[in-house]
C-alpha cells in the first residue's frame, strides 16, 4: 500500500505518500503536495457496473446509510478530519467491516463497499441496513468522543455501536420484566451481544438521540 497512515492528536487522519483512495466529500482540512478530487456519483462499483452502482445509491437513499464520496489521487501528505470527531485505523486482512455510515471518513480502493442487512438492525437508531467493507485494505473511522475499543465477546449499548469485524450479526440481550412496561426499568432493556471471540467491537462514548 502506497500510502501511510497516521493519527495525529486523536482528531486527524493523516496520510502520506502516493496513489488513491475514496473518503468522504469535504473531509479534506488541509494538503502538501499534490491531489485530484473527484466525486463519485454512485460509490464505488465493484464489479457491479453502473446498474449495481445504481442499485446500490438508491438502496442507500432508501435506507438513509447513504453519504457522498469523492476519490483522492495524488503524492504528498494529506490530512483528514470531520467536527473534531476522533479519528480510528482498522486494518482488514480478507475480513468484513460493519460500519455506521455516520462513521465513515475513507478506506482503501481495494475494499469492496456495499450494504448489509442485519436482522437486529431495528432496535438501533440506524434500521436494517449498515454499510459493509470486505477485503483486505484500511478504513477510517470517525467517533463522537474517544472510542472504546473491545474484543469479543462483549455487550454493548446497540445506540453507541460504531462498527464491528467478521460477517456475523450480534445476538439481541433483552432485560424486559413487568418494570419496563412501568416504566421503571434502568433503560438498558436491550442490549447487542458479540458472543463468539475474535471480532473488534467499537462503541461510542454516547448514544444516538431517539427521534
Amino acid at each position: 500500500m502506497a500510502f501511510k497512515y497516521e493519527i495525529e492528536g486523536e482528531l486527524v487522519c493523516k496520510i502520506t505518500g502516493q496513489g488513491k483512495f475514496i473518503a468522504k466529500k469535504g473531509c479534506m482540512v488541509a494538503y502538501q503536495g499534490n491531489f485530484k478530487f473527484d466525486k463519485m456519483l454512485l460509490g464505488p462499483e465493484n464489479g457491479g457496473g453502473f446498474v449495481g452502482g445504481l442499485i446500490n445509491q438508491v438502496t442507500r437513499k432508501l435506507t438513509n446509510e447513504n453519504i457522498e464520496l469523492m476519490t483522492v489521487s495524488g503524492d504528498g501528505i494529506i490530512y483528514l478530519a470531520e467536527e473534531a470527531a476522533h479519528i480510528v485505523v482498522i486494518d482488514l486482512d480478507n475480513d468484513e467491516l460493519c460500519i455506521e455510515s455516520e462513521n465513515l471518513l475513507g478506506f482503501d480502493e481495494s475494499l469492496e463497499y456495499g450494504l448489509r442487512f442485519i436482522g437486529v438492525g431495528i432496535l438501533s437508531q440506524k434500521g436494517l441496513v449498515t454499510s459493509s467493507l470486505k477485503g483486505t485494505g484500511r478504513v477510517i473511522i470517525k467517533s463522537q468522543g474517544n472510542p472504546i475499543i473491545l474484543e469479543s465477546p462483549c455487550v454493548v449499548d446497540p445506540d453507541a455501536v460504531v462498527c464491528w469485524t467478521g460477517n456475523r450479526d450480534p445476538r439481541i440481550k433483552t432485560d424486559v420484566s413487568w418494570k419496563t412496561f412501568l416504566g421503571q426499568s434502568s433503560g438498558e432493556s436491550y442490549q447487542f451481544d458479540f458472543d463468539w471471540k475474535g471480532a473488534t467491537v467499537i462503541v461510542k462514548p454516547c448514544e444516538r438521540k431517539r427521534s
